[in-house]
């Protein structure tokens, strides 16, 4: 599983959202830590779960920690579908 430093760069949904994505063309599960750690409201916001949700719909894919606020997220993708 690779790892990723959520609070890499900027620091905010942009390396969520490319994880995703590129976890889901891979096919390789991915934990994400410190999600958003440096700002005001650190973790998962709505439109970070939404991004979340979604990626997971289509790769059928189990996530542990897609809730609001959390700052750990594991994805684990299976083949893409739709």
């Amino acid at each position: 599983m690779l790892e990723i430093d959520g609070n890499y760069g900027e620091g905010g949904g942009q390396i969520l959202r490319s994880s995703l994505s590129l976890s889901a063309i891979l096919n390789r599960p991915i934990r994400i830590s410190g999600i958003r750690a440096g700002r005001k409201k650190p973790g998962l916001a709505p439109q970070h779960l939404t991004s979340v949700n979604a990626v997971a719909a289509i790769t059928n894919a189990e996530v542990i920690g897609g809730q609001l606020g959390s700052q750990t997220l594991t994805f684990r993708p299976q083949e893409i579908t739709g």
